[in-house]
């Protein structure tokens, strides 16, 4: 944004500025609300279209196809595709089920829309990102109210077939319409106490009611009214509060498909490889904005992290389950703080995958920026409580009295955290011996780390133990560290993990196995070679007169069971979408199971398969006699933050900081990590979200060089598989980036965010996405 809206010292650009620079910036005249929300829309037409491939069996171009309107244009899908045989080595002697090539199909939720359906690969330098699936822009925020039946009310009365419920609807003013309101009611000197999100342009991850736009989790459901009646609790603090609800961003529609449970229905075709697809059947797929050939996350909050990144919007609230926020975070260079389950509502008015461990998170580019975002999320009087979401139910001492965005202040200067003790998490950066996958990026977290936090800001540096990792001399080591507390917590808090089954069906922990006698771990399967009854062995193992299982660390625990739940979750939220609008007067007969499954279409059989398994679930447990999802969570969760504890307080720690994953982002539809399985995701990365603890990334640098695995065929001819490689693939500066995670215990994040705050001034790791940097121009040719 470079010409002048007002008098101005010097221009005022929109990419990469900070809110308070942004602010400055109204005040000053430089800019005003409607030309930042049209700027974004003009980002958005020039950089928020298809960037995926279709894969097909024979590569042949497809008919020219449109979809959606965005940014007031339809979406116009590439003709091109890729050669199946490309990509999966010996199809010609693939003799598995079949497979599911890529095609072009008519959606569910609008018949005159077409999508991508099946393979899909990435496509090279597509200068197109794919992170926004809906701009809340009238005529194309909505499909039930869609063009004239979204006519502005001043425009006339609506034309006949209108739903009635647009009449209503369209007295909703969009994003450059609510930009007009706020210039026109106060100009140059908006009151930034009572609004202090004024001017700022936010996405959303799809699943967040929006009462201005469709909302669907990503799928691709034909709802009565595609959005809901009333907003989210978050998305309504940040209206009130000034903001600019401007986009729903892509992502893995419901948070990550849910998994199947297992049933019946079995998919007719299948894909080889998912990996990278954080997609929406409604929405498409994104790309990440270093490498368009690449997953834009390993997290379903990927339209989120990539939006902000690539500076389509100036923050966005995104949902983990997982890896939901912290992979796109980590993927795309943008700051996150994940507050613990709890501190904020997601339940409450959204679809998720699993209720035991969704929560929301802030993705923006600095910490200060998602800081003031979580401040201004707190209501007056209410504080961060839902009563439609019963996790809020938080002790209040595990909330900070004082703002949040006034920790985020300290200096990055040498010396800042003397006194300070930091423990590092050196399970996140295990290099296994061929693992060269890892290596790339675990070498440089490590030493970003050592001169960082250590040499350059003071703090003291305290290292946990692996057998795989070589102990750095110069760091102090961890006692406790986290092998030695889990020994001492799992026969108090889950010693159900003890009797555990591995997938061959043998004890996961064979040193328990051989110390106890014969004894039942599961309905008629007796193990026990050893003389001890198992409570005397837990008795042993907690006070130190046995070794632990060599395998008793922090990845294998984080392994649960499917939980029943997602079939309680969707038929909750769609009952109370539908009593929202009944209340009102409207009708909504999507409002069960069966009736999101009669209408709905899926990008992949696997998930049609999938939700028509979960709509025949009937009992909230896992089968009798079998590990329970519920109460695994429910354990783990208490074990996990007691873990934390010990080891923070028994080494005097202040903080924690980890790498989030050693893994760089893969190639769209290609192999995954053989360690990683089909997600890409260690499990000891599982780590916080599994306990809930707060979290905050920051941006810690680039590599340029990573060893992407390979498919092959399998030996018996039926399926592909995945396999390391030695080969080094060499990325043009930046290269792909990666994050370090701060973590504390709930009602330490004023420590967590001085120590961030620190880290992100005295490091400034953040490149902008080279390939989305420069602004649009419009046809008069002034840069914005």
């Amino acid at each position: 944004m470079t010409e002048a809206v007002g008098s101005q010292d010097k221009p005022f650009r929109l990419e990469e500025a900070t809110i308070d620079e942004l602010q400055r910036a109204i005040k000053a005249g430089q800019t005003t609300c409607v030309a930042i929300v049209q700027h974004y829309i003009d980002r958005a037409r020039a950089y928020n279209g298809v960037c995926s491939l279709l894969v097909t069996e024979d590569g042949a171009p497809i008919l020219a196809a449109t979809g959606a309107v965005r940014a007031m244009a339809p979406l116009r899908y590439p003709t091109e595709t890729v050669k199946a045989s490309a990509i999966l080595p010996d199809l010609d002697k693939y003799k598995g089920p079949p497979l599911e090539f890529g095609r072009m199909e008519a959606t569910a939720s609008d018949p005159a829309v077409q999508q991508q359906y099946g393979m899909i690969s990435g496509k090279p330098n597509a200068r197109q990102l794919n992170a926004l699936a809906t701009l809340n822009i009238r005529g194309e925020r909505s499909v039930t109210c869609r063009g004239d039946f979204d006519r502005h009310p001043f425009a006339g009365p609506l034309p006949p077939g209108a739903p009635p419920v647009c009449e209503q609807f369209r007295r909703l003013p969009d994003a450059l319409e609510r930009a007009a309101e706020l210039d026109a009611a106060y100009g140059r000197n908006p009151d930034l106490e009572k609004m202090p999100m004024y001017g700022v342009v936010f996405s959303f991850k799809d699943p967040f009611d929006t009462k201005d736009m469709r909302t669907t989790a990503g799928g691709d459901a034909a709802y009565d009214i595609d959005f809901p009646a009333r907003d989210h609790i978050l998305v309504e603090q940040l209206r009130n509060k000034g903001a600019i609800i401007f986009a729903k961003a892509v992502c893995t529609e419901y948070n990550g498909r849910a998994g199947d449970p297992g049933g019946q229905h079995k998919p007719d075709k299948v894909l080889p490889s998912v990996l990278g697809y954080q997609r929406s059947s409604w929405g498409g797929n994104p790309a990440n904005p270093y490498d368009t050939t690449r997953a834009a996350s390993l997290g379903s909050s990927s339209g989120s992290g990539v939006s902000v990144s690539a500076n389509l919007v100036m923050c966005s609230l995104g949902e983990e389950t997982r890896a939901s926020t912290r992979g796109p975070a980590n993927h795309n260079a943008v700051t996150l703080i994940l507050p613990h389950k709890s501190l904020l509502s997601f339940n409450g008015g959204a679809i998720g995958a699993d209720i035991y461990c969704d929560r929301s998170g802030i993705l923006a580019r600095t910490i200060a920026d998602a800081a003031k975002v979580l401040d201004a999320l707190k209501d007056p009087e209410a504080g961060y409580y839902d009563p439609r979401d019963p996790y809020t139910t938080v002790p209040r001492s595990s909330v900070l009295p004082t703002p949040y965005a006034g920790h985020a202040r300290m200096s990055g200067t040498a010396g800042s955290l003397e006194g300070m003790r930091i423990g590092v998490i050196r399970e996140s950066m295990l290099i296994r011996p061929g693992d060269k996958a890892a290596l790339p990026i675990s070498t440089a977290a490590a030493a970003e780390i050592k001169a960082i936090l250590g040499e350059k800001l003071g703090a003291t540096l305290v290292e946990s133990s692996d057998p795989l990792w070589e102990r750095d001399r110069d760091i102090e080591a961890m006692n406790p560290d986290f092998r030695q507390a889990l020994a001492r917590l799992v026969p108090v808090f889950m010693p159900d993990l003890l009797f555990r089954l591995g997938t061959g069906g043998q004890p996961l922990f064979e040193e328990f196995a051989a110390a106890i006698r014969p004894t039942e771990f599961m309905p008629g399967k007796v193990f026990g070679s050893g003389a001890m009854a198992p409570i005397d062995y837990c008795v042993a193992l907690a006070e130190g007169g046995i070794a632990p299982p060599a395998n008793l660390d922090i990845a294998t625990i984080q392994e649960q069971e499917l939980a029943m739940m997602f079939r309680f979750h969707i038929p909750q939220y769609l009952s109370r979408r539908a009593a929202d609008w009944r209340e009102r007067g409207y009708t909504e007969r999507l409002a069960d199971f069966a009736a999101l499954n009669a209408r709905s279409k899926f990008w992949g059989d696997d998930g049609r398969a999938g939700f028509k398994n979960w709509e025949e679930v009937t009992d909230p447990r896992n089968p009798l006699g079998g590990r329970q999802g519920v109460d695994e969570r429910i354990m783990l969760r208490e074990l996990l933050r007691r873990v934390d504890m010990m080891v923070l307080l028994e080494n005097r720690l202040d903080a924690l900081v980890r790498l989030h994953t050693p893994l760089p982002p893969a190639k769209i539809g290609g192999a995954y990590d053989p360690l990683g399985g089909r997600n890409n995701l260690r499990l000891e990365s599982f780590y916080g979200p599994n306990a809930g603890l707060t979290e905050v990334l920051i941006p810690a640098g680039y590599v340029t060089t990573v060893y992407d695995p390979v498919l092959v065929l399998g030996p018996d001819g039926t399926r592909y598989v995945s396999l390391p490689s030695d080969t080094p693939v060499v990325l043009p500066p930046p290269g792909l980036p990666f994050s370090l995670v701060f973590r504390a215990e709930p009602g330490k994040e004023d420590v967590l965010l001085k120590i961030a705050f620190a880290y992100e001034a005295a490091s400034k790791r953040r490149i902008p996405p080279p390939a989305f940097s420069p602004p649009p121009v419009r046809s008069g040719g002034a840069a914005l």
